[in-house]
């Protein structure tokens, strides 16, 4: 009786452990690929900010229509494009981060979630910041009296008459 050509030779547990060498990465490939990914969203990142950047410094003359005189809006309130964006860099590289995992990349993976932790920890900051951020309400002013006693004393040095 012949073999199936589908049966590798050799015992079980070399079967198995030539299975577990071809799909594990080699080397080195896995904590580089992690780096490679990590340098990749610090530069999406930058680039991010820079377009944020610039939109912010177009923003007030395209809400005054090009007049140079219009006041600004009474309160504009948070600007939540910024944390949509953060918190879709985050998203995707939580989904990345469990690909790289479930692929059998650890420590790609790893890398992966410790920075979609942090993105979603400066997300959270910003919402955190963003619903608190309100303008000071001005210092109440009161007049002191006038000192009656002619400005001699220290009454009046003190009352800031």
């Amino acid at each position: 009786m012949t073999r199936p050509k589908s049966r590798l030779p050799g015992r079980p547990d070399e079967r198995a452990a030539s299975r577990r060498q071809s799909s594990e990465p080699g080397g080195c490939a896995d904590p580089l690929a992690g780096v490679l990914l990590v340098v990749a969203e610090a530069a999406a990142g930058a680039l991010l900010a820079l377009w944020l950047a610039a939109r912010s410094l177009t923003r007030p003359h395209e809400a005054t229509g090009g007049k140079l005189s219009a006041p600004p809006p009474a309160d504009p309130g948070a600007e939540w494009v910024p944390i949509a964006l953060l918190a879709a860099l985050a998203l995707l590289v939580a989904c990345v981060a469990v690909g790289c995992l479930r692929s059998g990349w650890p420590w790609t993976g790893g890398m992966q979630a410790v920075v979609a932790v942090a993105l979603g920890a400066a997300v959270l900051a910003s919402v955190v910041e963003g619903d608190s951020h309100h303008p000071p309400e001005p210092a109440p002013t009161w007049n002191s009296p006038p000192c009656r006693s002619g400005g001699d004393n220290s009454e009046c040095a003190h009352s800031g008459g």
